[in-house]
């Protein structure tokens, strides 16, 4: 008899624990809290402020949009002047980049010349060492996002 009734007890806090699950379910969900006011940033071309990049050859110009590239990841665009040719580097954080306008042309060590437009993308990481110009004719824009600090590293430097 004790048996049963233990049984039993246990049945009742079973479907008890049950048809609080479904009340729950039924339950109409509660509204979303309210979302945080979003943030809009707006600069036109002449808004920009262009400046001296870190460890950069002269002539070449970085516009940050969002981070700062002096302390980490960061997103700027880089202007670069017409005939630029800058020799064999690399930089130490990974990044990603898109051509606006002009011919950049890029050559990784060990692998061929690619002449990129207006609408290329390009990506170097893990230090990747390369070459970097820009055609004559056009100055060369370009905007990229890098997930340290940017530096141009020369490994034919002397330190």
């Amino acid at each position: 008899m004790k048996k049963l009734l233990v049984l039993a007890a246990l049945a009742a806090l079973s479907f008890g624990a049950m048809a609080e699950e479904a009340k729950k379910a039924k339950a109409p969900a509660k509204a979303p809290a309210k979302a945080a006011a979003g943030k809009a940033v707006l600069w036109s071309a002449d808004e920009l402020k262009w400046v001296d990049p870190p460890d950069s050859p002269p002539g070449v110009k970085m516009a940050v949009a969002w981070g700062d590239p002096e302390k980490g990841p960061h997103g700027a665009f880089h202007k670069i002047p017409a005939g630029f040719s800058a020799p064999l580097h690399y930089h130490t954080a990974d990044h990603h980049a898109v051509v606006i306008s002009g011919t950049l042309v890029m050559t990784p060590e060990g692998g061929a010349e690619k002449k990129l437009g207006p609408g290329s993308w390009f990506s170097y990481t893990g230090k990747k060492k390369h070459t970097t110009a820009c055609e004559a004719g056009a100055d060369c824009l370009i905007y990229g996002e890098a997930k340290g600090k940017w530096d141009v590293v020369m490994p034919e430097a002397k330190k």
